[in-house]
């Protein structure tokens, strides 16, 4: 019987990674309940703790006690404030170009992969982060900004991509509080983001993967030309710190 027991909440657990690698459990999601697991996966919660226990072993996902259990991120991560990526950041300028590089390319591969891909709840995920970055001050919007990005990239159903994302949530946010900053201050400049971020979202909701793709790293390039075209014009471009939430409160602090 013990064998039994093993050789089914080993099967669970392999399916629980496939849903990791799905894309159906984010990195950092709360995995459902033990009750939850156990209805949807038509087994007892004894073997549901078991399987859960195997991914924890593994390093797959987080227990915490009294909260549950969470998707671990299975790709290092340099969302330490402390990592040699966020001193290089503070100390060298050319970082911020460097990241926006990055995002052009895993953006403009995420809408078209969400375009092609999205389920019913993704696209009502995306839905509501485009409706809450509409909602919220242009001034100060660098959180629901990225949010829009990361439902965007989540919906892309591709792990790889999700997990290197999210590993970098921090530096990309980075990129984000710096167009915020120095770009939607700027009436001309917000207009064409906020078209631009319309253009996104229309193309992944229609499931117009190459125009998804095309409208996504549009978008990126035109915020890193901007700041460039800031800093040749001898503007000096505000990099803002990522412990600061409230950057918009001290906008003169520069990195």
């Amino acid at each position: 019987m013990q064998v039994k027991t093993m050789g089914i909440s080993q099967e669970i657990s392999f399916r629980l990674e496939r849903l990791i690698l799905d894309g159906g459990l984010a990195p950092g999601q709360k995995m459902p309940s033990e009750r939850q697991l156990a209805t949807r996966l038509g087994v007892s919660r004894a073997i549901i703790r078991e399987a859960l226990h195997e991914l924890q072993g593994r390093g797959v996902i987080n227990t915490q006690h009294g909260r549950g259990s969470f998707v671990a991120n299975i790709v290092p991560s340099t969302n330490d404030d402390n990592s040699p990526l966020m001193h290089l950041f503070a100390g060298h300028p050319r970082t911020l170009y460097d990241l926006l590089e990055v995002r052009e390319q895993l953006e403009g591969q995420a809408a078209e992969l969400a375009a092609q891909r999205a389920t019913h709840g993704d696209r009502h995920r995306i839905t509501k982060a485009y409706q809450a970055l509409e909602e919220t001050d242009p001034l100060s919007n660098a959180r629901p900004d990225h949010g829009f990005h990361q439902a965007i990239v989540e919906a892309s159903h591709n792990p790889i991509l999700v997990h290197v994302l999210n590993g970098l949530k921090n530096m990309m946010l980075l990129t984000v509080h710096a167009s915020v900053a120095n770009l939607n201050p700027r009436a001309d400049m917000r207009e064409l983001i906020m078209k631009q971020h319309k253009q996104i979202y229309q193309a992944v909701m229609a499931g117009k993967a190459a125009s998804a793709r095309k409208v996504a790293m549009a978008h990126v390039r035109f915020v890193q030309d901007s700041l460039r075209g800031l800093e040749s014009q001898g503007a000096e471009v505000i990099r803002v710190p990522l412990f600061s939430d409230n950057f918009h409160e001290n906008p003169t602090k520069r990195y």
